[in-house]
């Protein structure tokens, strides 16, 4: 069985933002100690899938984590179990490969939910460490192409499936901004924020023709990324409609090809 990588390494009262990234700057360390170390006090760190004080995930629950193995996933969809006959895709995704860490239920639905509606902001480093614990173990699989499904000396950039302005104004963040920005500190990938969404209806609330639908020419590209091979991020996939399209803008845009990933995969 795969073991999880080094990248799950998480530890008590973790910041998405400390002071030693390059694109964080502002209150010393001192100040900074102190009001987490009040935090901590005030709201003790739980694990967010038992509750156990003292880790946003705790050692009994990262053991415990139910991986996709990538040996058997679909390398097109990333289904679990998709690799001879996938019941979820038909190979036509407008995907090079795709990848994702855990099924949307238990653990995974948990860590999203708590990420994204919860409002645990500190979740997003967890988030990008089990993405990159699914890269690493996909790497050593072929893709279609029959290139490895994950290869980062072969990725230009890193982006992400954006939020649309009424996601954005009812949580008050992008949610996969932020597990974008440490996904690519973790791999040492360059961000490209570079897709935007037009306004549309709750995903969530969609079929899988009505999800197709609702995305319909409706994500833009803003930056150059022709010629470019992209690592395209998301949090759940379900049908696939977002990253498809998201894929498809790029595409036009010029790109060379989109691998996607995610923390979860409902299947």
């Amino acid at each position: 069985m795969y073991q999880p990588c080094s990248y799950l390494r998480f530890q008590k009262g973790y910041r998405p933002f400390e002071m030693d990234r390059p694109w964080c700057a502002g209150e010393g360390v001192g100040v900074g100690e102190f009001v987490r170390g009040m935090q901590e006090l005030l709201w003790p760190t739980r694990c967010v899938c038992c509750e156990q004080p003292g880790e946003l995930l705790c050692e009994r629950c990262r053991r415990q984590l139910p991986w996709i193995d990538q040996q058997w996933a679909c390398p097109c969809c990333g289904a679990p179990l998709g690799r001879l006959t996938c019941t979820e895709c038909k190979k036509d995704w407008p995907l090079r490969s795709c990848v994702c860490a855990l099924p949307f239920r238990g653990p995974g639905a948990r860590l999203v939910t708590c990420f994204k509606d919860g409002h645990e902001l500190r979740l997003a480093p967890v988030l990008a460490a089990a993405i990159a614990t699914a890269l690493d173990e996909a790497s050593a699989w072929p893709a279609p192409d029959q290139h490895p499904r994950f290869d980062p000396l072969a990725v230009d950039a890193l982006c992400f499936v954006p939020a649309t302005r009424e996601a954005y104004l009812r949580r008050g963040f992008d949610h996969m901004e932020l597990g974008a920005r440490e996904l690519s500190w973790l791999l040492e990938l360059r961000l490209a924020a570079v897709l935007v969404r037009a306004e549309g209806s709750d995903q969530r609330k969609l079929g899988r023709e009505d999800r197709a639908r609702n995305l319909a020419d409706s994500v833009e590209v803003l930056g150059d990324v022709a010629d470019m091979h992209l690592l395209l991020v998301d949090d759940v996939i379900t049908t696939g409609a977002s990253v498809a399209a998201c894929a498809a803008a790029l595409d036009k845009r010029g790109a060379k090809s989109v691998t996607a990933c995610a923390l979860a995969r409902v299947w």
